[in-house]
């Protein structure tokens, strides 16, 4: 029998694109990561769909964005939710296990619940939440629930190799998600092992600029001084490195079982992350209202299949978590056609030629509730529904995003014609009943599906102190 492809999908959590060797960054230690894309393509303008969890993490796999799936904000599980977020809908995962993949969980769903197995996973080793302790996290392993002793990075990557050694006997292909909780928070040294904090003994971490505290920022992560600021920092770093350290045992585990070179290898991130970037510790939810910073919307990503993808291939034109299942349907050679309309593209061909459309033609969609941003090579306009505030920003020489030229009359006639591709763009694909623009999302957690909420007022009350809420706007205390 001819072998298909394994694959293993590799996602972490708030992971901003800034903080890997091969994006530039000269505080990390991610030897194994930079490895693997130096050796494959790496997308130096990959953008995930929604700047937080579970919205993200539902079009990674779903391909519809937020307004599509109905998943607006991340998923407030705290209080026992058995909503199953997708049922109902397909993901590239029941595609793949419909089509003879056995396939496997390892590490945060954060889609809901997580006590039973979905989407055609086969195994199931999941966080109860959608975070927690790196020590004794709550986990399901294959329906039981556990607090896992382990350090959870460890964890499970051993679930992910156990599986790797058994679905390598069998003679149909595997698929492996490989979702590491890290490198979210919780940061302090308690959490993470103390051989790999002290990599970070010395590091001044230049790379996390020290700016002053955002107007919009909702809280902080430490109280101001420069050695909590650095122990945050150093708990954040050493658990990337942690993940880089496992990555290492999955490829000699599948280089000891000769399966390198049947395997496509990808690594990316459920959304970005600000470490001191615009004076904001958090993603697209560490500002009220809402951000669609670069630092918060754009992710590593880095396709690696020995033999297979060119190497040192760099990818500059702009992508989409959107763009992933029809990518790797067609990579893997599987037809398939949606129920709905889709908005992402393969870019399967470019992996093999290395040839890209790099013209201002190409365009990014992105949504957070009321919060949407559209950006193309050069321009990124962000629009808040009903009100604003909106912002204009010109990419090519303001990549920082530090000059909104919203109220530019110079720019009018830009802001016109974007505001206009965004309207008419997300009419396509928005389902009415489950609008984003017109749901209550602040930021502070989703209770049940969209449209049925009730809670949210309560819940943002509780989640930020620097803001209120208006009928009319997001203002300042």
């Amino acid at each position: 029998m001819e072998r298909k492809t394994n694959i293993i999908f590799i996602l972490t959590d708030d992971q901003g694109y800034w903080t890997l060797g091969n994006y530039g960054n000269k505080d990390i230690i991610s030897p194994t990561i930079d490895k693997l894309s130096h050796e494959g393509a790496k997308f130096d303008n990959f953008f995930c769909v929604s700047p937080v969890c579970s919205p993200a993490r539902a079009s990674i796999f779903t391909g519809r964005i937020p307004s599509q799936h109905g998943i607006h904000d991340w998923l407030d599980e705290h209080h026992n939710d058995s909503t199953e977020y997708l049922k109902n809908q397909e993901t590239f995962i029941k595609i793949l296990s419909d089509n003879n993949y056995n396939c496997c969980l390892t590490g945060k769903w954060h889609l809901g619940n997580s006590a039973e197995l979905q989407q055609g996973f086969k195994k199931w080793f999941v966080h109860e939440k959608g975070g927690g302790p790196y020590y004794n996290a709550p986990m399901y392993k294959d329906g039981i629930f556990i607090k896992e002793p382990k350090y959870i990075t460890d964890a499970i990557t051993d679930y992910g190799i156990e599986f790797i050694d058994e679905a390598s006997k069998k003679d149909n292909p595997f698929y492996l998600s490989l979702h590491y909780t890290a490198p979210h928070s919780p940061w302090g040294k308690e959490h993470h092992p103390k051989e790999i904090l002290d990599l970070y003994e010395n590091c001044t971490f230049k790379s996390c600029p020290r700016d002053k505290w955002h107007p919009w920022k909702i809280k902080e992560t430490f109280e101001g001084s420069e050695e909590e600021r650095i122990n945050v920092l150093k708990g954040y770093f050493a658990s990337i490195t942690s993940v880089d350290i496992n990555l290492k045992k999955v490829i000699d585990k599948l280089e000891e079982l000769n399966i390198l070179e049947d395997t496509l290898i990808i690594y990316t991130s459920d959304n970005g992350m600000n470490m001191g970037h615009h004076g904001i510790f958090g993603k697209g939810n560490g500002t009220s209202p809402q951000n669609m910073y670069e630092t918060s919307v754009k992710v590593p990503m880095i396709f690696n299949h020995k033999n297979k993808i060119k190497k040192n291939l760099v990818l500059k034109s702009l992508y989409s978590h959107y763009d992933i299942l029809p990518t790797l349907l067609e990579y893997v050679g599987i037809k398939h056609n949606s129920k709905i309309k889709l908005p992402g593209k393969s870019f399967y061909n470019v992996l093999g030629t290395g040839k890209e459309n790099v013209n201002n033609n190409i365009v990014i969609y992105d949504e957070y509730g009321p919060v949407r941003m559209i950006r193309d090579t050069n321009w990124k306009y962000i629009h808040r529904y009903p009100s604003g505030p909106h912002e204009l920003y010109n990419i090519n020489i303001d990549n920082d995003e530090e000059n909104n030229l919203i109220g530019n009359e110079e720019y009018r006639e830009k802001i016109i014609e974007m505001r206009e591709k965004l309207e008419k763009w997300f009419i396509q694909y928005v389902n009415p009943e489950i609008d984003g623009a017109k749901e209550p999302v602040y930021g502070g957690g989703q209770k049940g599906f969209a449209g049925l909420w009730g809670t949210q007022y309560e819940v943002y009350k509780k989640y930020t102190t620097d803001f209120i809420y208006s009928s009319d706007n997001i203002i300042k205390k």
